[in-house]
């Protein structure tokens, strides 16, 4: 389905300023339609004049939907809505006497002109559902009476807000909690999840006739508020923002709530406003949850870490005291293996997610390979390409990989003695990872097959890349003198 800003571009003439305009509307686009009881469709208009496209449509979520399909998109053209013609061209909202009937539902349609630095640039369509339509109650009254306000409002271009979006990502919606003031901040209307959202701050009684700011005082202590500024704009109703508050208790305890403020002016002098409230009690607890696991698993990384380092430190102490070259070259590769693996945990101990930029890691482990390589020859060791953000399942395993083709290359091709340099590649094309290791040392042995190689390494490597990584383990030939050693692996 097209965005908004896709269908503008390519259907219409709107400047980059209206766009930006219709997308601040978008952000509310839910709150209107269920106050509404409405579908609500925008319509953008034609660069050639013939009529208008769908560039955004949104349902209700407290009442029946009037479209059973998806108008995004499609074209509208002149004449075959007339209250759409007439909104665009007189600046005004146009109301229809008798309801339209689509897919044998009765609809009630109205037209609201879109206006922005004095001009209309779009039409947002009302259509309700009128099959089973009863007498509104007292809570319907005055969710509609708000729709009206801000109807008013975006054909006066007073609605959307241009002030700074909230950053919560849980701003609550009309069945949330609907409060409605006046310009004097007092209660007017409370639904019935309004009030029980201040019920549990500790209201005792109604909330009709109060004044929100002074109550919210009484029952919120001042360390569980924002500040006074913030307090008296967000619940006095004099700015469109939001704010979080919360009830007495200790850590973890208490309730928190969202409260959100939009100022209704249908006529340009300020009236009141409408609050939403949102109980987000039990969000907070998870996220506090979430961060006490993440700091926990966090600190299992970095024990892993120590402890694998004392491994290798223990490795090292008992190959001092081994009387065997063979030995003590066994430990001394078993000690690589180790720190590849602490590596990865170290890192993995300082970040917040699960996931490791992996090319830090492969550095790390070209400067080990650097430090403790063969002893007759000075070998260099290059990275080319990126291997990207990786799972902590998957940088476990290819790290070991990577170490140990690296250390082989190291070891077998520069045998001799010698200078030279390793090249290890890493190349992502999508879900699939191309990592190579490259030497320009002296090969493969005459006759080499990998299916009949007895080294404990090149095995190691091959158990992890087919078993752990699910990828290919190949060796060949470089042609102008050298080995590579490549493999391919899926990533998400």
């Amino acid at each position: 389905m097209p965005s908004l800003s896709a269908i503008a571009r390519r259907h219409t003439e709107l400047a980059p300023g209206d766009i930006a305009w219709l997308q601040l509307l978008q952000a509310d686009w839910q709150v209107i339609a269920d106050l509404s009881f409405a579908d609500l469709v925008l319509w953008l208009p034609d660069r050639e004049g013939g009529g208008f496209w769908a560039g955004d449509q949104m349902r209700p979520t407290t009442g029946p939907t009037a479209f059973v399909d998806d108008i995004v998109g499609t074209f509208l053209p002149l004449g075959r809505r007339s209250l759409v013609d007439a909104a665009y061209e007189l600046g005004r909202i146009a109301r229809e006497g008798d309801p339209e009937w689509r897919d044998d539902v009765p609809v009630r349609v109205e037209a609201i002109p879109v206006r922005h630095d004095g001009r209309v640039i779009a039409v947002v369509s009302r259509n309700t559902n009128l099959l089973g339509v009863r007498t509104p109650s007292l809570l319907e009254i005055n969710y509609l009476q708000a729709a009206s306000d801000l109807a008013n409002m975006i054909a006066g271009g007073l609605f959307p807000s241009t002030a700074q979006r909230s950053d919560h990502a849980d701003s609550p919606r009309v069945g949330d909690g609907f409060l409605r003031v006046d310009a004097e901040g007092r209660v007017v209307y409370a639904s019935p999840n309004g009030l029980s959202v201040y019920r549990k701050l500790g209201l005792t009684g109604d909330l009709t006739g109060h004044r929100l700011t002074d109550l919210t005082r009484e029952l919120v202590p001042s360390k569980k508020r924002p500040d006074e500024e913030t307090l008296s704009a967000v619940l006095g109703g004099r700015a469109h923002r939001d704010t979080e508050l919360g009830s007495a208790g200790g850590p973890g305890d208490g309730v928190s709530v969202i409260a959100r403020s939009i100022p209704l002016r249908p006529k340009g002098e300020h009236i009141g406003a409408m609050i939403l409230l949102r109980d987000v009690t039990d969000l907070r607890r998870r996220d506090r949850e979430l961060v006490t696991k993440d700091a926990t698993i966090r600190e299992i990384h970095h024990r892993v870490k120590n402890n694998l380092q004392t491994v290798a430190a223990l490795l090292r102490l008992q190959a001092r005291r081994i009387g065997s070259e063979e030995a003590v070259s066994a430990l001394e590769e078993a000690v690589r293996r180790v720190g590849s693996i602490a590596i990865v945990h170290e890192i993995l101990s300082q970040a917040v997610e699960e996931t490791v930029a992996f090319d830090d890691i492969a550095d790390r482990l070209a400067r080990l390979v650097t430090d403790v390589g063969s002893t007759t020859a000075q070998v260099a060791v290059r990275r080319e390409g990126s291997f990207g953000v990786l799972s902590s399942e998957v940088a476990t395993p290819l790290a070991m990989v990577v170490m140990e083709l690296m250390q082989n290359a190291a070891e077998h091709g520069y045998a001799d003695g010698g200078t030279g340099e390793i090249v290890l590649r890493a190349e992502r094309h999508g879900a699939v990872l191309e990592v190579a290791v490259e030497d320009d040392g002296k090969g493969l042995p005459e006759g080499f097959d990998i299916d009949g190689a007895t080294s404990l390494g090149l095995s190691i490597v091959r158990t992890l890349v087919e078993s752990e990584l699910g990828g290919h383990l190949t060796l060949g030939h470089v042609p102008d003198g050298g080995t590579r050693a490549g493999f391919t692996l899926p990533i998400e």
